[in-house]
């Protein structure tokens, strides 16, 4: 604290009105520094404020991203289980292929050995007939030689 010297009425007026002016520039100072820090303190509000809106859409964003990540997950998986499906899909169909293909020469076989079965039958059929008309030409042959013999006979026995 400061002491002030003293006169006939108190203090000196001097003394007290530089003290005063000190005094005074001194809380001008002070004042002039507390509006300075109210400006800083604005600034860093509004800063913080800022700042916590940008932790707000990143937060969001981070969300975004969770639930993308999740959806990537997801259809990763579906392709998986859309190949897995695909892939059996296609092994199923190449096994039925097999089995019609195999049915398909049993069939083609069972055809071609009944044919040659047939044709033989037709073969066998075809000597049979071969040999019958061989058979009944030689009858017919025959039979035409007698005729014509007993006609000759007949012709001899009239004249």
């Amino acid at each position: 604290m400061e002491k002030f010297t003293r006169t006939m009425r108190g203090y000196d007026p001097s003394e007290v009105n530089r003290f005063l002016d000190n005094v005074i520039k001194q809380v001008d100072k002070m004042v002039k520094l507390i509006k300075e820090k109210d400006v800083q303190i604005k600034l860093r509000d509004k800063k913080i404020m800022e700042l916590q809106m940008q932790i707000r859409e990143t937060n969001k964003l981070r969300e975004k991203i969770a639930q993308y990540e999740r959806m990537e997950h997801t259809l990763n998986r579906a392709i998986v289980m859309s190949q897995k499906t695909s892939d059996q899909i296609k092994s199923n169909a190449i096994r039925e292929s097999e089995i019609i293909i195999d049915n398909a020469k049993k069939n083609a076989s069972r055809i071609v050995n009944e044919a040659l079965l047939e044709a033989d039958k037709a073969s066998v059929e075809a000597s049979r007939i071969r040999r019958n008309i061989v058979v009944y030409k030689r009858k017919l042959k025959d039979l035409l030689q007698a005729q014509l013999s007993m006609i000759e006979d007949i012709e001899k026995v009239n004249f």
